[in-house]
């Protein structure tokens, strides 16, 4: 069986209708063409049509209640052309931006140029770094040590002991409140509450 046609090749076969006639079409009309023309499948006219309208290669318009389309050979060299004018244009501009880094990298070189000042402090940046590195290993390894670690640590134990602090200051004003209020022995309240005789208000 012969091979189908690409979608480009019925792109180009369905140019040529127009380019070698120079002449306006209807679809249906292209419909008939195409199969019997350029061996295009009529059912695939329209929408290599459309897509040839989506890339400005064939015109389109609608007179009175018919759609037109055409295309002329100068359309297509007028579209390359300004394809080219456009890669041209954003290569000019590829290139203008090259240049403008190129210039600004000589400009960070030479603000940053070789001296024996600059060489000497790179090696001290070098060597403080590879001293730091075990210290940091030996610092890790205390863990718990580590005096942030420690302070951390100590802020946590003062905010729970001011926290503990609240609440037994709480417990103690509102049992007094109870007590007098209900006249109920303070150590019945202790029993019904479960509270041992080892608790103790922390100050």
């Amino acid at each position: 069986a012969p091979r189908g046609l690409s979608a480009e090749e019925k792109r180009v076969k369905l140019l040529e209708i127009f380019h070698e006639s120079a002449d306006f079409y209807q679809l249906k009309e292209l419909e008939k063409l195409g199969p019997k023309l350029k061996g295009i499948v009529s059912q695939s006219v329209k929408e290599v049509l459309q897509s040839l309208v989506d890339d400005g290669l064939v015109q389109g318009d609608k007179i009175g209640s018919s759609n037109f389309f055409w295309s002329f050979p100068s359309q297509r060299g007028s579209i390359i052309r300004n394809k080219l004018d456009a890669a041209k244009e954003a290569k000019t501009n590829y290139e203008n931006q090259l240049a403008e880094l190129r210039a600004a990298l000589e400009r960070e070189r030479a603000m940053r140029s070789e001296s024996p000042t600059r060489t000497a402090a790179l090696e001290q940046l070098v060597e403080a770094k590879r001293k730091i590195a075990p210290l940091e290993k030996e610092l890790e390894a205390y863990g718990a040590c580590d005096p942030a670690k420690v302070e951390e640590k100590r802020r946590a134990v003062t905010l729970a002991h001011e926290a503990a602090v609240r609440w037994t200051d709480n417990y103690s004003i509102l049992l007094a409140h109870f007590t007098r209020q209900n006249g109920v022995d303070p150590q019945e309240i202790r029993m019904f509450l479960k509270i041992e005789d080892e608790y103790e208000d922390i100050y």
